[in-house]
C-alpha cells in the first residue's frame, strides 16, 4: 500500500512551451531597473557611448551565464535550477547553502523589495495607499517601528499573486505572459516614438558618442566596475527558467532557446531604452536621476506622457513581481524532495499540481518583510552571495564534464571551457571588488549565512532518520 502511496504522489507538469519560457526570462528580468538604473551609471561614466558599453558588457555577461545554464538545464530537467547543479557539482552542502540565501534573503527580499516599489507607484496615482501614508507609529524601548498603507498594498500585491499562482502553472504562466506582452509593447512605444519624434536634447550623432568622459586610467576601470555592478543586477532574473525545468515541455531543446531567446530580447530592449535616453537628455541631466525614463519621456514628449511612462513602469514592476512570484518556489520545492528543508514544500497540490507549500512559505514570509521593513537591509547584506553562487554554478559545467562525464547533454556550452570561465572569472571579480568596498555589509551577510550551518546539520541529521 505504501509503495502504491509513493507511485500516486502527485507530480509537476510539463505544460510551458518554448514561448512561455522566453517570456519568463524577460518577464524576470524587466521590471523597474531599466527605468531607473541609467541614471546611476551616469553618475560612474559620464558619457553617452560608455553608457551603451557598459549595457551591452552586461548583455554579454549574461549571455555567457546563460549558455553555461543551458547545458546544465539540458542536462538536469527538474526544479530547482542552481540548487540541483550545485548539489550535483559539489555536494549537498553547497546546493544547501545557495537555497538558505535564495529563500530567507534573496528571493523573498526581492520580492518585498519589488512589491514595495509597486505599491510606491500605486501611491503616485491613489495617495492614501503611498508608503508614506502612515496608518500608525511605535515606539517601544527605543526601538520605532511604523505601518504605511503602501506596505498592505505591498502585502495585497504578493497575496494575489500567490493565488494566481496556488490555482495552476497554466494560470500562473497567462497572467505572466500577459504582463510580459505588455511590457514589451510599452518598450516599443518608447523607443519607436523616442526615436523618431518628440524633443532631443542630448546627442545629435556618433560622433558625440565619446565627447566627454572617455579618459581611461585606473580610477575610470574601476568606475567602470561599479557602474557593471549596477547594470548586472538589472539583468538578475535571467536563470528563472532553469527553477522551472521539471514543468517545461521537450527540456532539452527549450530551456537552451527559451534562455539564449530571453537574454537576447533583454539585450535588445536596454540597449534601445538607454539609446532614447542618451537622445532625449545630456548626460549632465540624467546624473542622479532615479526615475530616469519620466524625466526622458518629459523632454521629449512633454510632462503630460509622463503619466503614461508611470503607468508602464508600474506595469512593469508587477509583471517582474509576477514572473518572480512563479518560479522561487520550484527551489525550495527541489530542497525539501531531498530533505534538505521544511519538508512540507515537498507537498505538491493533487489538483493544480503545483508546490502549493512552498508558494504559501514564500508568499507569507515576504510579507512579513515588506511589514518588517528590513526586507532591503537583508537583501543588500547578502546579494553579493549570488555572485560566488553564480561562480560556483558556471565552474559547475567544467567540474561536471570531468567528474560526471558519461551524462547525457543534449545541449553543450558554447565556448566551452572560455565562456564557462569568463562568466566564473567576472562574478569572482565582483564579489571581491564587492568585499573591498562594502567589507562590514559584507561581514554581516557572511554571518547570515553562517546561521545556516547548524540549519544544514539539522536537517541533514533528520534526513537520515528512517520514516
Amino acid at each position: 500500500m505504501a509503495s502504491q502511496n509513493f507511485q500516486e504522489k502527485p507530480k509537476l507538469l510539463r505544460k510551458l512551451n518554448l514561448l512561455d519560457s522566453t517570456f519568463l526570462v524577460i518577464g524576470a528580468v524587466v521590471g523597474s531597473g531599466i527605468f531607473m538604473t541609467t541614471g546611476y551609471i551616469a553618475e560612474y561614466l559620464p558619457s553617452p557611448g560608455m553608457i551603451l558599453i557598459i549595457f551591452l558588457a552586461g548583455a554579454f555577461i549574461t549571455l555567457s551565464g546563460a549558455l553555461s545554464f543551458a547545458e546544465l538545464g539540458a542536462m538536469f530537467p527538474s526544479a530547482g535550477g542552481q540548487y540541483i547543479y550545485l548539489r550535483e557539482a559539489y555536494g549537498s552542502w553547497a546546493g544547501f547553502f545557495y537555497g538558505w540565501a535564495f529563500f530567507w534573503f534573496i528571493e523573498c527580499g526581492g520580492i518585498a523589495a519589488l512589491a514595495v516599489a509597486f505599491a510606491e507607484f500605486v501611491g503616485y496615482f491613489i495617495p492614501s495607499l503611498s508608503t508614506q501614508s502612515f496608518l500608525f507609529r511605535l515606539d517601544i524601548l527605543g526601538l520605532s517601528y511604523s505601518l504605511s498603507a503602501g506596505q498592505l498594498v505591498a502585502v495585497v500585491s504578493i497575496l494575489i499573486l500567490s493565488m494566481v499562482n496556488y490555482f495552476g502553472i497554466t494560470t500562473g504562466i497567462v497572467v505572466q505572459n500577459l504582463f510580459t506582452f505588455l511590457r514589451i509593447a510599452c518598450v516599443a512605444g518608447i523607443v519607436l516614438f523616442g526615436l523618431t519624434l518628440g524633443k532631443k536634447s542630448g546627442i545629435h550623432g556618433f560622433g558625440q558618442l565619446f565627447t566627454a568622459g572617455t579618459s581611461f586610467s585606473l580610477n575610470s576601470l574601476k568606475l567602470f566596475g561599479l557602474a557593471l555592478i549596477s547594470v548586472f543586477w538589472t539583468y538578475d532574473g535571467w536563470y528563472s527558467v532553469n527553477c522551472t525545468a521539471e514543468e517545461i515541455k521537450n527540456p532539452e531543446r527549450n530551456i537552451p532557446l527559451g534562455l539564449l531567446l530571453g537574454t537576447l530580447s533583454v539585450a535588445i530592449i536596454y540597449f534601445l531604452v538607454n539609446l532614447v535616453y542618451i537622445l532625449a537628455l545630456p548626460v549632465d541631466k540624467m546624473k542622479g536621476i532615479v526615475r530616469i525614463g519620466e524625466l526622458a519621456s518629459t523632454q521629449l514628449f512633454g510632462p503630460k506622457v509622463s503619466f503614461f511612462i508611470t503607468v508602464a513602469i508600474m506595469v512593469s514592476i508587477f509583471g517582474c513581481l509576477s514572473a518572480t512570484v512563479l518560479y522561487g518556489p520550484r527551489v525550495y520545492y527541489a530542497m525539501a524532495e531531498d530533505g534538505a528543508f521544511f519538508r512540507s514544500m515537498a507537498y505538491i497540490h493533487p489538483r493544480y499540481r503545483v508546490p502549493s507549500n512552498a508558494l504559501l512559505g514564500q508568499g507569507v514570509w515576504s510579507a512579513l518583510l515588506c511589514l518588517s521593513g528590513t526586507f532591503q537591509d537583508l537583501y543588500e547584506y547578502v546579494v553579493f552571495a549570488l555572485v560566488i553562487f553564480f561562480a560556483l554554478t558556471g565552474l559547475a559545467v567544467i567540474t561536471l564534464r570531468l567528474k560526471q562525464p558519461q551524462l547525457k547533454r543534449p545541449y553543450k556550452a558554447w565556448g566551452y571551457p572560455l565562456l564557462p570561465l569568463f562568466f566564473v572569472l567576472i562574478n569572482l571579480t565582483i564579489f571581491v571588488n564587492t568585499i573591498i568596498a562594502q567589507p562590514l555589509k559584507s561581514m554581516i551577510g557572511l554571518v547570515m549565512l553562517g546561521v545556516g550551518i547548524p540549519a544544514f546539520l539539522f536537517w541533514k541529521r533528520r534526513a537520515k532518520k528512517p520514516g
